[in-house]
């Protein structure tokens, strides 16, 4: 009888190691969606981050990056407790954590995911689900030095990022001083944007330019181009958003970024904002179901703060609705 109960004890024990599951990361994944607590918001399960147990990585776009750090942040604050990693690495580097290595839960993208790379991620038996988040105005900016430039046509960013050699190319009352470039690296999505909108997607004007540097690193782009007078590049206005004191922003077309011109897409260079993740992470890791119900829930509180534009509703419940359609049957 005793060394009967001994090996009821272990298979018991056996299928409740097999039910809790291992994660890629190597931690034991919760398969409880018992996070759930208190009303819905917006159509979506309420999140009680307290009960939330297990880490989460994420990684791509370095524009996302502070939406995400600061959503992680929040998440944090009201209970989660355990690690959310947020690399800013470029959205083609995420993706390719994403579909390729399969190192991430979640990838943070300012550009749509490409045809070959959803077809990478069927590879190793992911299928991507998009959810957008939000919406950024592209801001093109110089010093706060550079008195001789408010405004540039998306002819004259052509040329100031490509074949001008000096300022007077673009035009004959700017200083006949060398145009200096500083731009994304190429994993990044809005080097990809920037070339498609700019240069019919042919971005090799742009590396082709002189006195360029790149980086993935946007930060290091805003030192670089505040220190000279006749320096430009671009990047996501959250950038320009926390730099304002030493940077101008430059109007497209003659008009301003601002929430009223990306609401009613008058401004040349507003896109998207997404993250990306799979249907069975999210039910086989459910704190990666509730860091984005969360963040879906509550990412309009906290976007403008950042230095985006919230999405337009209509897709941000199309991102709501898919939430719901991934994590059917889990809860």
């Amino acid at each position: 009888m005793k060394r009967l109960s001994i090996i009821v004890l272990m298979v018991i024990t056996l299928v409740s190691l097999s039910a809790a599951g291992t994660s890629e990361s190597g931690n034991v994944a919760t398969t409880s969606f018992n996070w759930i607590e208190g009303p819905s918001v917006d159509g979506l399960p309420g999140v009680n981050p307290l009960k939330v147990k297990g880490n989460i990585i994420t990684a791509g776009s370095s524009t996302v990056y502070p939406l995400s750090e600061r959503m992680a942040e929040r998440f944090k604050e009201e209970g989660y407790s355990g690690v959310i990693t947020i690399d800013s690495i470029g959205s083609g580097a995420g993706f390719e954590r994403f579909t390729v290595s399969g190192e991430t839960d979640i990838s943070n993208a300012s550009r749509r995911i490409k045809a070959s790379e959803i077809e990478d991620a069927k590879k190793i038996g992911r299928n991507p689900i998009e959810f957008r988040v939000g919406t950024d105005a592209l801001a093109v900016v110089v010093s706060k030095k550079n008195t001789f430039i408010k405004n540039a046509t998306m002819e004259e960013l052509g040329k100031i990022f490509s074949t001008a050699k000096t300022w007077k190319d673009v035009n004959p009352s700017y200083p006949d001083e060398p145009i200096q470039r500083f731009i994304p690296g190429t994993d990044s999505g809005t080097f990809d944007y920037f070339a498609e909108e700019v240069f019919k997607k042919n971005p090799e004007p742009m590396l082709s330019a002189s006195h360029l540097q790149l980086s993935e690193d946007d930060n290091i782009l805003v030192q670089g181009i505040k220190g000279s007078p006749y320096a430009i590049g671009f990047f996501g206005y959250a950038y320009y958003n926390e730099n304002a004191d030493s940077l101008n922003i430059l109007s497209i077309n003659g008009i301003e970024a601002s929430k009223a011109n990306v609401d009613n897409n008058s401004y040349p260079l507003a896109r998207p904002l997404f993250l990306y993740s799979d249907a069975e992470i999210m039910k086989s890791k459910p704190q990666v179901a509730a860091f984005l119900d969360f963040y879906l829930s509550y990412v309009n509180e906290e976007i403008t703060k950042v230095g985006y534009f919230p999405a337009n509703e209509d897709e941000l419940n199309k991102a709501r609705q898919t939430w719901l359609e991934a994590t059917k049957g889990a809860y």
